[in-house]
């Protein structure tokens, strides 16, 4: 006999439900290492995209601040789905969201020249995955919010603190 719950259909894990297969970024969260940082490459590689697509800056950021928005019932309906605790480690939207959302702060001009952006985009990520891995204030708090509000809030956290160093080290000229 085999014994389901609501979250868990039979034969297994749900990876082709449509709220799963978004929150997994396309199923790049069932990588068994590291699926955030899959999650927050995704995000800047996107934000590149959406920078060289010519749109204006408030367009960009209202597309950013939807997509981040959105993940909110998105996460919820995966994780609930999924079966697997609070933010169960596959979703990684929420990884890519925010770093698009932190990387507003450096010009589209700026990001949509890859070549010369590079060091740039590393350092965006790189601070992205200390600050989610870290949770520093108010990261540990925002986790505790509940269902998709707390996947995703504390990796918006984590892009503000991305922001506001990535700003700092071009006000200073570092970057």
């Amino acid at each position: 006999m085999v014994v389901t719950t609501e979250h868990e259909p039979p034969g297994g894990t749900p990876w082709f439900d449509p709220a799963v297969f978004v929150a997994t970024c396309g199923g790049l969260g069932r990588i068994p290492f590291a699926p955030g940082t899959f999650g927050a490459a995704l995000g800047v590689a996107a934000s590149v995209a959406l920078a060289a697509s010519g749109i204006s800056p408030a367009a960009e950021a209202a597309v950013v601040i939807v997509l981040n928005l959105v993940g909110i019932p998105i996460c919820t309906l995966a994780a609930r789905r999924l079966g697997r605790g609070e933010d169960p480690g596959a979703i990684n939207y929420d990884e890519m969201a925010s770093t698009m959302l932190g990387l507003l702060v450096v010009p589209a001009a700026t990001r949509a020249n890859v070549s010369a952006a590079l060091p740039l985009l590393a350092v965006a990520f790189l601070l992205h995955r200390a600050f989610d891995v870290a949770k520093p204030f108010p990261c540990r708090q925002l986790e505790h919010l509940p269902e998709g509000l707390g996947i995703m809030a504390d990796d918006a956290g984590a892009a503000l603190w991305m922001a506001v160093i990535l700003a700092a080290c071009r006000q200073a000229g570092w970057l």
